[in-house]
């Protein structure tokens, strides 16, 4: 069995925004996960015509350890915060 240090798990996310009242960016859904970069490319081309902005990025993590690599942005229309 492989062991999780030497093959960390891909984390692939699509987070979409939609403004608050006040003009602040807000979460328009939770943060949807995917099996591949192409679905959740598809899913965030899909939500930039409806929302403020959207975001999909795949990174590493060893969620066990508490360790995430770098996010690499596969999407990114419309107004976004900056990733950490």
């Amino acid at each position: 069995m492989a062991d999780a240090k030497t093959h960390p798990a891909r984390l692939i996310v699509v987070v979409a925004f939609s403004r608050a009242g006040n003009g602040q960016l807000v979460p328009a859904y939770d943060p949807m996960q995917f099996d591949t970069p192409e679905e959740a490319t598809r899913m965030a081309r899909y939500l930039s015509v409806k929302c403020a902005g959207v975001v999909a990025w795949v990174r590493d993590a060893q969620p066990d350890a508490g360790e995430y690599g770098p996010p690499t942005i596969l999407f990114r229309s419309g107004d976004v915060p900056e990733l950490e």
